[in-house]
């Protein structure tokens, strides 16, 4: 596929939308500013897309359309939350795509959302361009960190108990954790342990053909130093590997510029 350039920068001032888009039994919470070539952004299991306000403002007056559909169960996104796979995900992101009739988009997921950005890149290959891993988990990581994923999500336990949780498993000292204890969705998060549980791995892993841009921050506990060119080792010249400098598993509201500078820079490339 030929390069997509982007389109003359838009203004500084970038109007951002919402509106409810359906289809079938699906309603997708879908926030949206900008023009230009696609980037389709999907957040951490059980986040709110909110959490790239920061990087979508960035990315819009770059030359981009930054789509942000809601997850299931997020914001104002409803479906199916029961006997659901990574497709039916997919399909929803799939849907938000061919409905801009803009040609193939970049989708980049953080963390859960590489995983539905994969089955998406798998199952509807002319809608992707490539796809973008924000904090990707390594292949296997230790299963006490999935414990730490449901701790800082459960809204039950007190602030203190959450923020201990955060540390470990997002954020770096020096950063604000409490920036992450609102902006979760319950039933998004338990519908993405479903689909997730109904899935095999090796049904999205490799995600097709598409190039991969592999966003890995230097301090994350889900993939540590020697894993960090794991994905480059297996997929070889698809995978471009750039690693994040004072950064954990948060990533994004961590680091926001330096993401939107290095997925900027790679799409250049495509």
């Amino acid at each position: 596929m030929g390069p997509v350039m982007a389109g003359p920068a838009a203004s500084a001032e970038v109007t951002r939308s919402r509106e409810i888009v359906r289809y079938d039994n699906i309603e997708i919470d879908l926030i949206a500013e900008g023009r230009g070539p696609l980037i389709v952004m999907l957040p951490s299991r059980g986040r709110d897309s909110e959490d790239f306000d920061d990087v979508a403002s960035r990315l819009a007056p770059a030359g981009y359309r930054a789509l942000r559909p809601q997850p299931r169960g997020a914001g104002r996104s409803t479906g199916p939350l029961e006997g659901i796979r990574m497709q039916d995900l997919a399909r929803d992101v799939a849907h938000v795509i061919a409905r801009e009739n803009a040609g193939p988009a970049v989708i980049a997921g953080h963390a859960y959302g590489n995983w539905v950005a994969r089955m998406t890149a798998t199952d509807h290959p002319a809608l992707v361009r490539g796809i973008v891993l924000m904090a990707a988990a390594a292949r296997t990581f230790p299963d006490e960190l999935r414990a730490v994923v449901q701790q800082s999500a459960d809204a039950s336990l007190p602030d203190e108990q959450r923020l201990t949780a955060l540390r470990k498993g997002f954020f770096l000292p020096a950063h604000d954790a409490s920036v992450w204890l609102r902006g979760w969705a319950p039933a998004a998060n338990k519908a993405q342990g479903v689909a997730a549980s109904a899935t095999k791995q090796a049904e999205y892993w490799q995600a097709g053909t598409v190039p991969m841009l592999d966003l890995v921050p230097d301090r994350d506990p889900f993939k540590p130093k020697e894993k960090w060119n794991e994905s480059r080792a297996e997929f070889g010249e698809r995978v471009s590997v750039v690693v994040i400098p004072n950064a954990s598993h948060a990533l994004i509201p961590e680091q926001p510029g330096a993401v939107v500078d290095a997925i900027v820079a790679w799409i250049a490339k495509l």
